[in-house]
């Protein structure tokens, strides 16, 4: 009776109400998922479902003994997740009562992305000291899977340890370019298009010409670590940003990478048009 009032009393106010109410439970399932994203709590919630669905499965059926069996399961189930999740749902209160269970995404995203620049930096670092040559290209919107398909493929997670290990000199791996989308090693030992402009300069080797090549074909950018001199370079839109320092390439990278799509501060010092300094 009163959900028939309920239908029978659309008044536009009413209906705004309850569109935000289905809206809000809504978006407290995703954020719900999403804290549990990644943790034991997925397998055991996947768990859950085939048991319930199995409970379904047994009324159709008339599977009275299995079904009162299940049944069973369910209702300890809820007491059992409680005690199992006890530390998670303790972390998961007090960051409602701080006001940041809902802010938990932005600052992961935000820790991930820091996470990923201090890997680059400090590999890039390590074999830049070593004179390590290497090459790391980073898709961005334009997709790099036809290169992909000429490596190794890896789908690895990326560290600073396996980047520096792939670009060892005399191992399987480390001739070619890394290929890294999203937050995964995809490949490595890939092959990049050659630049054919004119106006590389001459000290520039193969490396460089690939990253500039894949710059002027995607909008990937492309770090490199040249095995003769050391120096730091970072390629984007056919530009090529040479001989910067380590706080310089973290800087450029992290705004290149996640920042949002603009000039950089940093004056190319090779660019397609055909200007060339230094």
């Amino acid at each position: 009776m009163q959900m028939i009032e309920q239908f029978t009393d659309l008044t536009p106010v009413n209906v705004v109400f309850s569109f935000l109410d289905v809206l809000l439970v809504w978006y407290v399932i995703y954020k719900l998922l999403t804290l549990i994203k990644g943790t034991k709590a997925v397998q055991l919630l996947k768990g859950l479902f085939v048991i319930i669905f199995a409970r379904f499965a047994t009324v159709i059926f008339g599977l009275d003994t299995l079904g009162w069996l299940l049944q069973e399961v369910i209702d300890w189930g809820f007491l059992a997740i409680i005690i199992i999740f006890t530390p998670e749902i303790r972390r998961a209160l007090e960051q409602l009562g701080r006001g940041k269970i809902f802010q938990r995404s932005t600052g992961q995203l935000e820790d991930e992305q820091t996470r990923l620049v201090e890997a680059m930096k400090k590999a890039v670092s390590y074999m830049a000291k070593r004179r390590i040559g290497a090459l790391i290209s980073l898709e961005k919107e334009t997709g790099l899977n036809e290169y992909i398909e000429t490596g190794i493929k890896l789908n690895a997670e990326i560290t600073s340890e396996l980047l520096i290990n792939i670009f060892i000199p005399n191992t399987p791996l480390h001739d070619g370019a890394v290929i890294v989308q999203k937050d995964k090693i995809s490949a490595a030992a890939c092959y990049l298009p050659l630049s054919e402009s004119t106006f590389i300069s001459k000290e520039l080797g193969t490396r460089h010409r690939a990253a500039v090549g894949l710059s002027e074909v995607t909008d990937a950018i492309t770090i490199v670590v040249s095995e003769e001199t050391g120096a730091v370079s970072l390629t984007k839109n056919g530009n090529l940003y040479r001989n910067l320092t380590i706080d310089e390439f973290e800087a450029q990278l992290r705004k290149m990478w996640f920042g949002p799509e603009q000039d950089s501060e940093i004056a190319p010092k090779w660019n397609w048009r055909g200007k060339k300094n230094g």
